[in-house]
C-alpha cells in the first residue's frame, strides 16, 4: 500500500460518481463493510444486471461474496484479483480495487464523460501510452501470422483425413504380434538404459571436474597470496638507485629550466632580428627612392647647363668655342661631383669611381652605403688596396 495508490483510488471513485465520500484514513484498519460496498458498486457499474448476494454477515457469506466477485471480474473483465488481500479489507485491498476502478475510469475517459480535475502527473499516468503497446502489437501480428499458417496446415490435413482414416482403421484392425512388440520394447529399454548410463557417467565426470576445479582454485589462491606478499615486500623496500634517480631528476629539471629560458631568449632575439631586417629593408628602399630622385634631378640640371652653354657660344669662333666647351665642362662637371659626394656615402678605405669625367680620385671617408645603391647609380666600389 502506498499513499499514491490511496490518492488515485479516492480520486477515481469520486470521478466515477461513488455516492459516499472515501477518505484515506478508511483503510488504516480493516474495514470489510466498506470494501464489500465498493466491490458491489463497481460490479453493478460494470454489469448492472449482475446478481451477487450482498450478505456479508457471517464468515462463509464473506468468503462466498469475495469468490463471486473475483470470479465475475475474471470471466467478464479478465481482471485477476487477489482474494486474500480483498478479504483483509485494509490498505492492501486498495491495490486490488484499483485494478477495477482504473478500467472503469479509462472507459469513462474514452467515452468523453466529465470528471473531476486530477493532478497532471496522475493524468499522464492513466493516459494510453502507444509506445508501451508496440511490443504487444508486434506479438499480436506474429500470433496472427502463426494462426493463419496453422489454419492452412490444419485445412490441408483435414483434406487428407479420408485417406488417413482408412490407413488408421487398417492399422487398428491389424492384430498385434507379440514377438515384434517384445522386440521393440527391448530395444527401447536398451536405449533408455544406455541414456541412463551416459547420464551417470556425466554426473561422475561433473564430480571429478568439480574436484579438479576446486584444486585449481586453491592453487590459484595460494599463488595470489604469495604474489601479494611479494608485492608488499617490493613496495616496502627502497631501491638502491633511488637517491641517484632523484638527484638526476632534480638536475634534469634545472637543465630544463635553463633550456626554457634560453629558448625564450632565442625566440625574442629572432623576433628582434626580423624586426631589424625589416627596418633595414625599409630604409634601403627609402634611400634607393631618394637617390633615384636625386639622379633624375642631376640629369635634368646637366641637360639645362648643356642647353644654356650652347646658346652662349653661338657668337664666337671655333677656337674660342673649343676653349669655352672645355671650360664649360670643367665648370659643369664639378657640380654633380660635389652633389654626388655630399649625397653618396662611401666606405673608409675605398674609393668611388664614376662614369662621368672630371673630379679628383681622393678617398672620402663617410658612413657606409649599400653596394646595391651604388650599382643602381652606375658606380663601382673598389677597395683601397686595389
Amino acid at each position: 500500500m502506498s499513499f499514491r495508490d490511496l490518492r488515485n483510488f479516492t480520486e477515481m471513485m469520486r470521478a466515477l460518481g461513488y455516492p459516499r465520500h472515501i477518505s484515506m484514513e478508511n483503510f488504516c484498519t480493516p474495514n470489510f463493510g466498506l470494501v464489500s460496498e465498493v466491490l458491489l458498486w463497481l460490479v453493478k457499474r460494470y454489469e448492472p444486471q449482475t446478481d451477487i448476494p450482498p450478505d456479508v454477515d457471517t464468515e462463509q457469506d464473506r468468503v462466498f461474496f469475495i469468490k463471486a466477485v473475483a470470479q465475475f471480474m475474471a470471466t467478464k473483465a479478465h481482471i485477476k484479483l487477489n482474494t486474500k488481500k480483498l478479504y483483509q479489507a485494509d490498505g492492501y485491498a486498495v491495490k486490488e480495487l484499483l485494478k477495477i476502478t482504473s478500467v472503469l475510469y479509462n472507459a469513462m475517459k474514452t467515452k468523453g464523460m466529465e470528471g473531476s480535475e486530477i493532478v497532471e502527473e496522475d493524468v499522464n499516468k492513466f493516459k494510453f501510452d502507444l509506445g508501451s503497446k508496440i511490443a504487444d502489437l508486434k506479438a499480436a501480428r506474429q500470433l496472427a501470422s502463426e494462426i493463419t499458417s496453422k489454419g492452412a496446415s490444419l485445412y490441408d490435413l483435414l483434406g487428407m483425413e479420408v485417406e488417413l482414416r482408412e490407413m488408421r482403421t487398417e492399422a487398428i484392425a491389424r492384430p498385434l504380434e507379440i514377438n515384434e512388440t517384445e522386440k521393440v520394447m527391448r530395444i527401447a529399454i536398451k536405449e533408455i538404459l544406455t541414456q541412463v548410463q551416459k547420464t551417470k557417467d556425466l554426473l561422475n565426470n561433473v564430480a571429478s571436474d568439480e574436484a579438479n576445479l576446486e584444486a585449481k582454485i586453491e592453487k590459484r589462491k595460494l599463488e595470489l597470496e604469495r604474489n601479494q606478499k611479494r608485492l608488499e615486500t617490493l613496495q616496502s623496500v627502497r631501491p638502491c638507485f633511488m637517491d641517484e634517480y632523484e638527484k638526476t631528476e632534480e638536475e634534469l629539471q634545472k637543465q630544463y629550466d635553463i633550456y626554457l629560458e634560453k629558448f625564450q631568449n632565442l625566440t625574442y632575439l629572432e623576433q628582434q632580428l626580423e624586426e631589424y631586417h625589416r627596418m633595414e629593408q625599409e630604409r634601403f628602399e627609402e634611400a634607393k627612392n631618394t637617390l633615384c630622385l636625386i639622379q633624375n634631378k642631376l640629369k635634368e640640371e646637366e641637360k639645362r647647363l648643356l642647353k644654356s652653354g650652347s646658346n652662349d657660344d653661338s657668337d664666337v669662333d671655333i677656337q674660342e668655342d673649343d676653349e669655352s666647351d672645355s671650360e664649360l665642362e670643367e665648370r659643369r662637371l664639378p657640380k654633380p661631383r660635389t652633389a654626388m659626394e655630399v649625397l653618396m656615402q662611401g666606405r673608409p678605405g675605398k674609393r668611388i669611381v664614376g662614369m662621368m669625367q672630371g673630379g679628383d680620385s681622393d678617398d672620402n671617408v663617410s658612413p657606409p652605403l649599400p653596394s646595391a645603391v651604388l650599382c643602381a647609380l652606375g658606380l663601382a666600389v673598389i677597395d683601397g688596396s686595389g
